[in-house]
């Protein structure tokens, strides 16, 4: 079973289109707006994946309790496999070893480690697959998005892959990435997809799809 965890994304439910464009392919629970799925202690017997598009300390919802977090890392360290849609990385980020594992981290202000918040202006961007090699990067589809959020200048916080990227007259920067935890699980950041629009553009439900195949050894 995959759980997909989002958040209303300042009423744009991202997630939620999402999930509605891909939910009749796969065995999948969905909630919004609420962290309390995670007090499972079942999540590492019970998910094939957690999908995460929602940034911690947003949208008026409760943060996430010690339990929570006792889950969630005990589902890291036995080596489950994260997706981490547009903010995903920032789920979590009062917690030193979440930071630690995302790859590249979206920061917020008054961030834990001192670092200066990322940014995200909003136009109409190119997403280009690179050509490290890496099998994703012939499923992956490249393209011209229609104006949305841009994340850039996010903190590169572990060792990472770049499968796709856009360059802007602020310099080149990752759009999809796959980072590998300490105990061996996939970690995939996608960062195209905050308007309702773009989150539903062809293109992107392709590469959302095609993460999700790889990340549960789905790849016909």
């Amino acid at each position: 079973m995959i759980l997909f965890i989002a958040d209303n994304h300042y009423d744009t439910h991202a997630g939620r289109v999402l999930y509605d464009c891909i939910s009749d392919s796969y065995e999948m629970r969905f909630v919004e707006d609420d962290w309390t799925c995670l007090r499972d202690e079942t999540l590492l017997e019970h998910c094939s994946l957690i999908i995460i598009n929602a940034i911690g300390g947003t949208c008026n919802i409760p943060p996430p309790d010690d339990k929570t977090e006792t889950n969630m890392r005990r589902y890291v360290e036995g080596g489950g496999n994260l997706l981490l849609l547009h903010g995903g990385s920032a789920a979590f980020s009062q917690w030193d070893w979440w930071r630690a594992i995302v790859g590249y981290r979206w920061v917020r202000e008054d961030d834990p480690d001192g670092l200066e918040p990322s940014t995200h202006p909003v136009r109409p961007y190119t997403v280009r697959v690179t050509e490290c090699g890496h099998p994703l990067c012939r499923q992956l589809q490249e393209g011209e998005l229609p104006e949305d959020e841009i994340y850039m200048n996010l903190a590169h916080t572990c060792p990472t892959t770049t499968l796709m990227e856009t360059t802007t007259d602020e310099g080149t920067f990752p759009m999809c990435y796959e980072a590998i935890t300490p105990w061996n699980g996939h970690v995939l950041g996608y960062l195209p997809g905050h308007r309702p629009e773009v989150v539903r553009h062809p293109g992107n439900v392709s590469n959302c799809r095609a993460l999700i195949d790889y990340l549960t050894g789905d790849t016909n």
